[in-house]
């Protein structure tokens, strides 16, 4: 059974750091497109990183360019956000989404979903 698992959330103050993971199990996340989204209340799901099948990744969030990176263990089989220089419009519900073809930054292209873990900038 192919499933995820966020971890990492919780209370920041503006400009601190926070790292997300996101653990699957059931299968290779060497054989999946893992994107990161978040949802912040009143707005749509947004696409935020991916990391491809090959290691590389794409950053679909302009605002998040140079503070956020994604990075994958692969002996962990994790998948990984790094947030740095956090701001309080970075405050939603992050999830991570597996897709065994490629990136997408939409989030209807994903079949698998984790729970969510909730990220909240604030001093």
């Amino acid at each position: 059974q192919l499933q995820l698992v966020e971890s990492g959330g919780g209370l920041v103050q503006p400009g601190g750091s926070l790292r997300l993971a996101c653990a699957a199990s059931g299968f290779s996340l060497g054989s999946y497109a893992i994107g990161w989204f978040r949802q912040a209340p009143g707005k749509e799901r947004e696409g935020v990183l991916c990391m491809t099948k090959s290691g590389g990744s794409i950053t679909y969030k302009d605002s998040v360019k140079g503070r956020f990176s994604i990075s994958r263990d692969n002996a962990k089989n994790t998948v990984y956000l790094q947030m740095t220089s956090l701001k309080p419009e970075d405050t939603a519900v992050y999830s991570c989404a597996a897709d065994p073809r490629s990136c997408s930054r939409w989030f209807d292209r994903y079949n698998y979903w984790g729970q969510g873990t909730q990220v909240t900038v604030s001093s």
